[in-house]
């Protein structure tokens, strides 16, 4: 993995899931997933911009929890995040077997925590935003199922929350729209990419999303810039 890109792709996809997380407008049964989200969103937003202590004292919280609550959803999806990027650190160390051992019990978590919440935007938009950006930083083969579950939860979240979607401000709704339209791309679903990316064009003019748009539909790809959060504030870039 390119491990410093990583570190700002995965703040980069943090910013986006605290910020989406921030504005929705949580159903009953969400309420205890956006508490247990506060108090780790500031530790895993620096942790994966390096901060090692902060990652620490995350994973740390989200093992507290789970030591008492094995099969909370939302602490289980962070904890597996953390163990993703920790498995970038083994993998650029040459320690392959532990790398290896992380990343798949980190997906196997986060993958838990959607069968135990699948409806639970809380726990779909942080594992779609996680794996979304780390795709783009792994070989193909291992990208294709990480975009396919991403999207998955994209999609789910769209769904989830199409009735207050519109009331949302253009940054959450253009990085959702936008990272479901490139990952469609991705996969080479052309049609729905681009639906999706004249949706963006229709719902989000004179945006960054729309010019965006506006290329890929005139040369079907994008620069690896162009595909980053627009607007998060990511330590050390």
């Amino acid at each position: 993995m390119r491990r410093r890109n990583l570190k700002l792709a995965l703040a980069g996809a943090i910013a986006f899931a605290l910020g989406f997380l921030s504005t929705m407008r949580s159903a009953p049964a969400q309420e205890t997933a956006v508490r247990f989200d506060m108090k780790v969103r500031q530790d895993f937003f620096a942790g994966f911009a390096g901060d090692r202590d902060a990652l620490d004292r995350g994973m740390k919280a989200c093992e507290d929890t789970l030591s008492a609550n094995p099969k909370l959803a939302e602490a289980l999806v962070w904890h597996g995040g953390g163990l993703v990027f920790r498995s970038g650190a083994a993998f650029q160390g040459g320690d392959q077997q532990k790398g290896m051992e992380m990343w798949t019990r980190g997906l196997k978590e986060m993958q838990t925590a959607v069968d135990l919440a699948s409806d639970n935007v809380a726990v779909r938009i942080a594992r779609g935003a996680i794996l979304l950006a780390t795709s783009h930083y792994v070989p193909p083969a291992m990208a294709q199922p990480l975009v396919r579950d991403g999207m998955a939860d994209y999609e789910r979240t769209l769904e989830l929350q199409k009735d207050s979607f519109a009331t949302l401000g253009s940054h959450p709704r253009g990085e959702l729209l936008f990272g479901m339209a490139e990952g469609y791309s991705r996969l080479g679903e052309t049609a729905k990419a681009t639906a999706t990316f004249e949706r963006i064009q229709k719902d989000l003019p004179g945006t960054v999303y729309a010019k965006r748009a506006g290329v890929w539909l005139e040369t079907k790809t994008l620069a690896p810039e162009q595909t980053r959060c627009e607007g998060c504030h990511v330590p050390g870039k």
